[in-house]
């Protein structure tokens, strides 16, 4: 159906010459100018104010959002400064006190060195004390037992009887000074 109204219209402007397809009427341009300038005016008065409203407020919305955004992050970079600030305090902290453990460490371990010598030579010296105390203990039995049994000894060789304290001591002396006499240098009896 279409394409018969195009056909039979381009019948009718192929028959009619005077009219011409592609100037239009003198009245259709002045009333489309005046429509043109009407719509014109209505946009000018209405639609471009609400336009550049919406572009003044985006504008500050996106300034807004710009200085905010700045404003976040010099604070960010503050926050960051003051973590970094605190990182570094926290670490040296942490270096003051691996520092003064070691020190500890140190120190306690040279308190138990000293009280573990202190401890070795107390003992030692109770040791050396007993040892010599052990050593005259059996040097005092010792010359009980020799002279007993020198004054048993002298009683049968000389054939009387040594009860006389006092010349028994002085027999026995006289024996243990002759055993110290022969006994070799550096070795005690």
């Amino acid at each position: 159906m279409a394409l018969s109204v195009a056909a039979a219209s381009a019948a009718v402007l192929a028959e009619d010459s005077s009219i011409k397809p592609f100037i239009p009427h003198t009245a259709e341009i002045i009333v489309g100018a005046v429509g043109f300038l009407v719509l014109l005016y209505l946009l000018a008065k209405f639609a471009y104010p609400m336009f550049e409203k919406t572009y003044q407020e985006r504008t500050a919305a996106i300034e807004g959002g710009i200085e905010r955004a700045e404003k976040a992050q010099a604070e960010a970079a503050a926050a960051l400064g003051q973590y970094q600030a605190a990182l570094a305090d926290a670490r040296g902290e942490a270096a003051a006190i691996r520092a003064e453990a070691q020190s500890d460490r140190v120190r306690i371990v040279e308190e138990a060195r000293s009280e573990a010598e202190s401890a070795a030579e107390a003992v030692t010296t109770r040791a050396r004390a007993q040892i010599e105390a052990d050593r005259l203990q059996a040097r005092s039995e010792l010359s009980r037992e020799v002279g007993r049994i020198a004054l048993d000894l002298a009683s049968r060789v000389v054939g009387e009887s040594l009860t006389d304290d006092q010349r028994a001591r002085a027999t026995v002396d006289r024996f243990i000074t002759e055993l110290d006499a022969q006994a070799p240098a550096g070795e005690p009896v």
